[in-house]
C-alpha cells in the first residue's frame, strides 16, 4: 500500500458541518498552575495542534487535564505566590451514551455537559468534583475513560506491557465487554475452587469438631436450663436460706404493730372528750383513728407475709444443688452461668453449619462446573473475536509501518493457548506484541528488538490503527512524533489528520509537518521578568499560522522563502 492509499483511507477533507458530532473537550480554564496565571482555552472538532518553543509548556494543557481525570496533585505545581491551582475541564456529552448514563446513575446529570474541576492547595489538600458535586479522584478516573483517550509521547513505554498489549487489543476489537464477562467468571471460579479446596481440607477437621460439639450441645440440652431460671433459683436460695431470721423479725414487728394500735386506740380514747373544743383537737381525733386504722393493716399484712414463709430445708437443698449444677458447667466452658443460653445457641448453630459442610461442598462443586462451562463458552467467543481482530490488527499496523519508512519490520501478535484448560481471568490464550526489523528475523517481544526510535513509530502505528477503531470522540496526543522527521513526519501529520474525520484530536507537536495538518492551530509562549514567567496562548489564523510553521522549519530568521514553504505546506494540507 502506497502512502496516497493510506491517506485515502483514513483522510475525508474535514467538515465543518460535522464538527459538533465529533466534539467532546469543548474549554478548559487553568488558574495558578505552574507557569500559567490564568488561561481559557476553546476547543472545537477536527484537529487542533499546539506548538511553541522547547520550555514554553505546551503540555502544561495535558498535566492540568491529567487532574481533572484523576492524576495525583502535586502542591509544588501551584504558581508560587498562590494559595491555590484550580483546573476546569468542559465536555459536550451529547454523542457519548456511556457518559451520559454513567453521569445519570449517580444522580450528577446535567443536561449535555459534564463538568470536571479540580482544586490543588499549597499545602497539599486537593479536592475534586462532578457537575459541582464534590467527587473521588476514583470517580473522575473512572468517568475519565468514558471521555478521553490520551496517547502520551512515553505511551510506547506501557505499550511494552502485555496487559496493555491484551487490553489494547481487545479494545480494537471491539471485545471490552465480553473480555470484563471472562475476566468476572474466571474470578469467580477461582474463588470457588479455593472455598472448595478449604472445604476439602479441612473435612477430618470439621468431623472431629463436630463431634465435640454434638457432645457439648447434648449436655447442654439435658442440663434443660430455661430463660429465666437462674434468677428464680437464686431468688429462692436467698429466701429459703433466711427463712428463719425473716420469720423472726416478722414476728417482732407484728408484736409492735399490735402494741402500736392498742396505745393509738387508748390515745383516741383520751381525745374523745375534747371533740369539738377546737380544731387542733379535732386533727389529733383524725390523725389517732388514722393511725389505728393503718397499725391494724399492717399487722394484717404482717400476718399474711408469715403465713406465706416455707421453711424448707429439703427444697432448700434441691435449690443449691441445682445452682451448683449450673455453676459446675459454666466453669467448664469459661464462662459465667448467665451465658449458659447464649453458648448453647452459638455452639447449636456451628454444629449446623458443619452439618451442612458436605452440602455445601456438593453445591459448590455444581456450581463451578456451571461456571466453568459458562467460560469455555465466552472464552472461546473471546478467542475467536481477538483472532480476527488481531489479524486486521497487524495488517492495517503493517500498511503503516510501510508508510513509516519501515517496510521491513514485521509486527506480529502471538496468542499463546494457555497450558492449563482451567479458567483464567485473562481468556484462554497469552496475548504479546511481537515484532522483527530486519528481514528473516524471527519476530520476538518489543522491549527486546525495537530501539527507542522504531519503538516510537511502531508506537505510533499501533496507537493510530487502534484509535480509529475506539469508541471514544475525543482523543489527544501530546508529542507521539519524537524521534521522527522529514517525509515520514509527514505521514504522521496525515494519519493524526485522518482520525479527526472520526474524533476530536488534539496534537501537541514539535513537527512542522505535524503542525500544518490541523484543521486549527494554538500556539504557547512564555514570557518571564526577573521575578516570575508566563505562559500565553494564542489563536493562530493565516500568515501567523504560517510564521509559526516556517519557525519550525528551522533557521534564525524567518525568509520569504521559509514562509512562502510554510504556506505551501498548509495548502497542501487543506488539498490532500
Amino acid at each position: 500500500m502506497t502512502a496516497a492509499d493510506v491517506y485515502a483511507a483514513t483522510d475525508l477533507r474535514y467538515n465543518s458541518t460535522n464538527s459538533k458530532r465529533f466534539i467532546m473537550l469543548t474549554h478548559i480554564h487553568i488558574s495558578a498552575y505552574t507557569i500559567v496565571d490564568t488561561l481559557d482555552m476553546e476547543f472545537h472538532g477536527g484537529m487542533t495542534v499546539i506548538t511553541g518553543e522547547t520550555g514554553a509548556g505546551k503540555s502544561i494543557m495535558l498535566d492540568a487535564l491529567g487532574l481533572c481525570l484523576g492524576d495525583r496533585a502535586d502542591p509544588k505545581a501551584v504558581r508560587a505566590g498562590s494559595e491555590r491551582a484550580e483546573v476546569t475541564a468542559t465536555f459536550d456529552i451529547a454523542g457519548n451514551a456511556p457518559a451520559a448514563a454513567w453521569l445519570l446513575a449517580r444522580d450528577l446529570a446535567h443536561d449535555n455537559e459534564c463538568l470536571l474541576r479540580r482544586v490543588v492547595t499549597a499545602e497539599g489538600r486537593s479536592r475534586a468534583y462532578i457537575n459541582g458535586s464534590a467527587s473521588t479522584l476514583q470517580d473522575c478516573a473512572e468517568l475519565g475513560e468514558l471521555l478521553i483517550d490520551i496517547h502520551s509521547q512515553h505511551a510506547h513505554q506501557s505499550l511494552l506491557r502485555k496487559p496493555v498489549q491484551r487490553a489494547m487489543l481487545d479494545t480494537f476489537a471491539g471485545q471490552q465487554t465480553l473480555a470484563r464477562q471472562v475476566e468476572q467468571c474466571a474470578s469467580d471460579w477461582l474463588r470457588g475452587q479455593r472455598e472448595l479446596a478449604a472445604l476439602t481440607d479441612n473435612r477430618d477437621e470439621a468431623a472431629a469438631r463436630a463431634q465435640l460439639l454434638a457432645y457439648q450441645v447434648d449436655e447442654l440440652e439435658q442440663l434443660g436450663l430455661r430463660a429465666g431460671e437462674l434468677e428464680e433459683l437464686e431468688r429462692d436460695q436467698s429466701l429459703l436460706a433466711n427463712a428463719e431470721d425473716v420469720l423472726k423479725g416478722a414476728h417482732q414487728a407484728l408484736e409492735i404493730c399490735e402494741e402500736q394500735a392498742s396505745a393509738a386506740r387508748h390515745a383516741l380514747q383520751l381525745m374523745r372528750s375534747a371533740a369539738g373544743s377546737s380544731k387542733t383537737a379535732d386533727n389529733a381525733l383524725s390523725l389517732l383513728d388514722s393511725a389505728a386504722i393503718q397499725l391494724d393493716e399492717a399487722h394484717r399484712e404482717i400476718q399474711r407475709h408469715i403465713d406465706s414463709i416455707e421453711i424448707d430445708p429439703q427444697r432448700l437443698a434441691q435449690v443449691e444443688k441445682r445452682l451448683e449444677q449450673l455453676h459446675d458447667v459454666a466453669r467448664k466452658h469459661r464462662i459465667k452461668p448467665p451465658q449458659l443460653l447464649e453458648l448453647q445457641a452459638g455452639l447449636q448453630e456451628e454444629l449446623a453449619g458443619l452439618a451442612q459442610g458436605g452440602q455445601r461442598i456438593e453445591a459448590l462443586q455444581q456450581e463451578l462446573e456451571a461456571l466453568a462451562e459458562a467460560y469455555r463458552k465466552d472464552a472461546a467467543k473471546l478467542s475467536k473475536g481477538r483472532t480476527k481482530a488481531a489479524k486486521s490488527l497487524i495488517a492495517k499496523t503493517a500498511d503503516i509501518l510501510h508508510t513509516l519508512a519501515m517496510a521491513d519490520c514485521r509486527f506480529a501478535i502471538a496468542l499463546t493457548p494457555r497450558e492449563s484448560d482451567a479458567p483464567h481471568p485473562h481468556g484462554a490464550e497469552d496475548i504479546e506484541f511481537l515484532i522483527s526489523t530486519n528481514p528473516g528475523a524471527a519476530p520476538q517481544p518489543l522491549g527486546k528488538i525495537a530501539s527507542g526510535g522504531e519503538l516510537s513509530r511502531i508506537s505510533l502505528a499501533i496507537q493510530v490503527v487502534t484509535a480509529k477503531g475506539g469508541t471514544l470522540p475525543s482523543m489527544v496526543f501530546d508529542e507521539v512524533d519524537v524521534g521522527i522527521g522529514g517525509a515520514v513526519a509527514e505521514v504522521v501529520g496525515r494519519l493524526l489528520r485522518g482520525l479527526a474525520r472520526e474524533a476530536q484530536v488534539l496534537c501537541v507537536t514539535h513537527l512542522a509537518q505535524v503542525a500544518s495538518q490541523g484543521h486549527r492551530h494554538l500556539l504557547v509562549s512564555k514570557t518571564s521578568d526577573k521575578t516570575a514567567a508566563w505562559a500565553r496562548l494564542a489563536a493562530l489564523e493565516d500568515d501567523q499560522r504560517a510564521q509559526e510553521i516556517a519557525r519550525m522549519l528551522g533557521g534564525v530568521k524567518l525568509t520569504e522563502r521559509s514562509l512562502e514553504h510554510a504556506r505551501e505546506m498548509l495548502r497542501d494540507a487543506e488539498d490532500a
